[in-house]
């Protein structure tokens, strides 16, 4: 018989076939959330906007992910038990009882973290994209925008704006941007339809960085765009060199602020080169933005695995206590990259892998997972916590720093070479600029006081990695001591945490052999997320401009925390250059610096990525 959700009796049994099951399933799922939140759609809007709309439309166009798809593959396996027969409330209780993210769960996702609502039913949401015509924007945040529609969201009336000098049509713009869209979330996925909604609400606008004109004429096209609601709220990305960071700020605050909501700035790194010219930087930017709009983003925040960093501590009392000098005996934090700088060696030129690296990602890692509990999951409190951890860190010491540069080399039976960092054109002949380093840090307080903190990044490297590896001392008294052979190092536990690729989060055991006899080895209890969870994780650039639009500011940087950052590196950096230190040369594709593990052996430590079990993690 035919099937309709609102004509069935609780008890009626529903005999579907194969092809309908997903739609009821989604359709049942949205029906059940929208019921149980009784929410107000303004609410709502604050979170999924757009989903809102689709509560109650046909099952066909229900193609959001209320529901997951672990809940979706137990409703079918259930409507397939005893001839595909299942009631309507056996339904809705399978549902309810799988889908652990709802309506309501959404809101108070905000709440949590001391987020004020915005009514998106009277708003407007302008997003320009400045250097929309270069590879960041084209490749990342583009893309990005179109995900975030794709998953629901983006607020009901919403547009996306590209600026730059590049003279081109609103077609041509779209034609530009479309080549980089896909499906992401859902593989195999037909999102033609979608990608037309989307590139419809974008178009272009062409004129110079430092003309108030040229953005007078954008806050025109912003006008008309927005001229349906009564309230406009706008964000500009800076998708340009910092060099003109400031003619834009002075321009688009002259000129295309909203005059009816708020104007939120996002800002790319590098910020500055050291800290003379970050607090330039800062003092120019102040003159036309306050700090509450400036987000300085860095994407390697917005990684699934760094916002679980806290949730892992604090949500486990296994974690908590075990953070400390008493059972941590080293913190490595390791980034690698498996290919060189590719035609970009000019620019890398002028930064250097300290700079690009680990001055803001791996400090910024290190610092959320250093810090202290936080008084709540406000932006405020926990960025607090992290400049208390910059500002505890001794200053890095040239002793405790090791610079390297890769070399050209032949590959393995194919005779291609593979060019060493000189080799790239765009790079000065004789560039000392460092392609490697490793750094180790203490920070000087009670909790982590003598405990090494070991920062190493690097190109063309053996592997592309960015991971966490907490190594755990020694079990005092050990009674099995004898059974794990003369290197103990290798027995100790290890938490890894896998940031990027194959996320995944495992800690390292010691474990009887099974048989009669005694022995031991080490196995992993493996948290890994593909497995686990089956679901598109976000990228980056998704999560953060999300934040951007709620106005969430935890993943973002304070200015108090790039001055403790520069602080801790400017005087390694003059000394490098200034004395023109030669890096050492390492292999394309090898582990890198031999250096590198004389500067961990000096403080008793193994780095964790060179062991052959970790190659497949």
């Amino acid at each position: 018989m035919q099937v309709g959700l609102g004509a069935h009796s609780p008890h009626a049994s529903l005999r579907l076939d194969q092809a309908s099951q997903r739609a009821v399933v989604f359709k049942t799922a949205r029906l059940r959330t929208a019921q149980r939140s009784q929410l107000q759609s303004s609410s709502f809007d604050r979170r999924q906007p757009r989903l809102w709309r689709e509560l109650t439309t046909d099952a066909a166009t229900c193609r959001r992910d209320v529901l997951t798809h672990a809940a979706a593959e137990a409703v079918q396996q259930e409507m397939q038990t005893g001839n595909g027969a299942v009631s309507e409330e056996e339904l809705t209780k399978l549902i309810d009882s799988t889908s652990p993210h709802n309506v309501q769960d959404a809101v108070e996702d905000l709440k949590a973290y001391g987020i004020e609502a915005e009514d998106w039913g009277k708003s407007a949401l302008s997003v320009v994209v400045v250097g929309a015509s270069g590879d960041l924007a084209r490749k990342k945040i583009f893309p990005a925008l179109f995900a975030l529609y794709h998953e629901g969201m983006l607020p009901d009336y919403f547009n996306i704006v590209g600026y730059s000098r590049s003279k081109m049509t609103d077609e041509e713009f779209r034609d530009l941007i479309s080549e980089n869209l896909a499906c992401r979330v859902t593989a195999g996925e037909d999102c033609g339809v979608e990608m037309e909604e989307y590139l419809s609400r974008c178009s272009y606008v062409a004129g110079q960085y430092k003309s108030e004109e040229d953005f007078g004429k954008l806050n025109t096209r912003l006008d008309e765009l927005e001229k349906k609601r009564g309230k406009a709220d706008r964000i500009f990305y800076l998708s340009i060199p910092p060099a003109i960071f400031t003619d834009v700020a002075a321009s688009a605050s002259a000129a295309a602020s909203s005059k009816t909501g708020w104007t939120r700035v996002i800002v790319e790194k590098p910020f500055g080169r050291d800290s003379e010219s970050f607090q330039q930087l800062s003092k120019d930017l102040y003159k036309h933005l306050s700090e509450e709009q400036i987000y300085r983003i860095d994407h390697y925040l917005g990684k699934e695995l760094i916002e679980n960093l806290t949730v892992l501590r604090f949500a486990n009392l296994l974690f908590e206590p075990l953070w400390n000098r008493k059972y941590i005996r080293n913190v490595q934090v390791i980034f690698s990259e498996n290919f060189g700088t590719e035609g970009r060696g000019g620019y890398f030129d002028q930064y250097g892998i300290i700079r690009d690296v680990i001055q803001n990602h791996l400090l910024q890692i290190l610092s959320l997972f250093a810090m202290e509990p936080p008084v709540s999951l406000d932006a405020e409190d926990i960025r607090n916590e992290k400049v208390k951890v910059l500002r505890s860190m001794k200053q890095v010491a040239m002793a405790d720093v090791v610079v390297g540069q890769y070399r050209g080399r032949g590959s393995k039976g194919a005779g291609k070479r593979l060019p060493g960092y000189l080799d790239d054109d765009t790079v000065p002949a004789g560039s000392l600029c460092p392609t490697f380093s490793a750094v180790a840090m203490f920070i000087n307080n009670a909790r982590w006081d003598g405990v090494p903190f070991l920062l190493k990044a690097g190109k063309a490297l053996h592997s592309k990695r960015a991971e966490i590896r907490v190594q755990f001392r020694h079990v005092p008294g050990n009674l099995y001591k004898a059974k794990m052979g003369a290197d103990l190092d290798s027995a100790t536990n290890e938490l890894v945490i896998r940031i990027q690729p194959n996320e995944s989060i495992y800690l390292k055991i010691n474990n009887k052999v099974p048989g009669l006899g005694l022995s031991l080895d080490t196995q992993r209890l493996d948290l890994s997320y593909d497995q686990t969870y089956k679901s598109h994780l976000p990228d980056a650039y998704e999560r953060l401009i999300l934040d951007v639009i709620n106005g969430d500011k935890r993943l973002f940087i304070r200015a108090d925390e790039l001055e403790a950052a520069w602080a801790l590196f400017t005087p390694i950096l003059k000394e490098l250059e200034e004395t023109k230190v030669a890096p050492e040369l390492y292999p394309y594709g090898s582990r890198g610096p031999v250096g590198a593990h004389y500067l961990a052996a000096k403080y008793g430590v193994r780095w964790g990525d060179v062991n052959a079990d970790d190659e497949d993690a």
